[in-house]
């Protein structure tokens, strides 16, 4: 097993500067204590994932680059892995579970992917089959050290920007971003805590790491979140990444997911996707689980349905 480093996370950030916006860190005054968020929500995809995606083929050899690459996503890696194969000019076939928001279809196609719609459960085996028949390299959302590395970039500037920083919030899924900005963090912040932060009704990451091992939730389970960026499982990869950098993982209820939508559009002025404003509900709701102090939160992405978003805010 390849565990992923802060060299390899440095040698990322060269990869996608100039791709990859630096996001800033944003002071929540009208937060009490010291809080402040990472919005993602601004990359051009909406989303931290272009981060993982472009570094992971742009480390590909020009053989490979140039036969193509296939992904499968439920929104936000679809889009980063066609932006980035755009950038490269390499063709992608995108597969997407057919409850995807139409926003994030949308987006993908609009980067020049080809976009195959399929039940959720079969997503990944689909992309496999694509690989395979058409000699494409799997970019997979977050299985993969590259990808790691990629997202990692994202805690090696909250390290730079930030270097005292005492809390960082994350949010989890397939546990890739949470690797990799929690082996940035403990790199170069080693007194910081890192928690990851799931959805209750997602939260199989908290039980398996209760439990010592990864623990299954079916995924009509996980389907059940309004985060539809979290649905997914920790890999064996980043499973064994999250035991080695998490200090403990927060879960969050759908109404307080709900609730920090509505608040960091109201107050923080930032559009953001349920799945973004998990890390950040942590906080705004569970503070008294967290150590305190300097605290940042990522926000993850911004994709969120329009008419979602008004529902929310009405």
């Amino acid at each position: 097993m390849h565990f992923v480093t802060i060299s390899d996370i440095e040698t990322a950030a060269g990869r996608v500067k100039g791709t990859a916006v630096r996001t800033p860190l944003l002071r929540q005054l009208w937060v009490p204590g010291e809080f402040w968020v990472k919005p993602e929500s601004l990359q051009p995809i909406g989303a931290f994932k272009i981060r993982g995606a472009y570094n992971a083929i742009a480390a590909l050899s020009d053989a490979e680059r140039e036969r193509g690459v296939v992904a499968y996503s439920s929104g936000n890696h679809a889009q980063a892995v066609a932006y980035a194969a755009r950038e490269f000019g390499i063709p992608a076939v995108i597969v997407v579970p057919d409850v995807t928001p139409r926003l994030k279809v949308e987006a993908t196609l609009r980067w020049g992917a080809e976009v195959r719609e399929v039940p959720i459960a079969e997503r990944e085996s689909a992309a496999l089959e694509l690989a395979a028949e058409r000699g494409l390299t799997l970019i997979p959302p977050f299985d993969h050290p590259d990808v790691i590395a990629g997202q990692g970039t994202v805690g090696l500037e909250i390290a730079q920007d930030l270097p005292d920083v005492e809390t960082v919030l994350v949010p989890v899924s397939g546990g890739g971003f949470a690797s990799g900005v929690g082996t940035a963090i403990k790199a170069k912040c080693p007194n910081a805590k890192v928690f990851g932060v799931e959805p209750e009704l997602a939260a199989d990451t908290a039980a398996s790491l209760a439990a010592g091992e990864r623990v299954d939730w079916p995924i009509t389970d996980r389907a059940r979140t309004i985060a539809d960026g979290l649905r997914a499982q920790p890999s064996e990869l980043t499973f064994a990444h999250l035991q080695r950098v998490l200090d403990g993982v927060i879960t969050v209820t759908e109404d307080e997911i709900r609730d920090t939508v509505r608040a960091l559009a109201r107050q923080g002025r930032l559009v953001t996707e349920p799945s973004g404003a998990t890390a950040p509900a942590a906080y705004l709701h569970h503070a008294d689980e967290l150590p305190g102090g300097r605290t940042v939160a990522v926000v993850s992405g911004g994709n969120i349905d329009p008419g979602m978003l008004a529902e929310l805010l009405a």
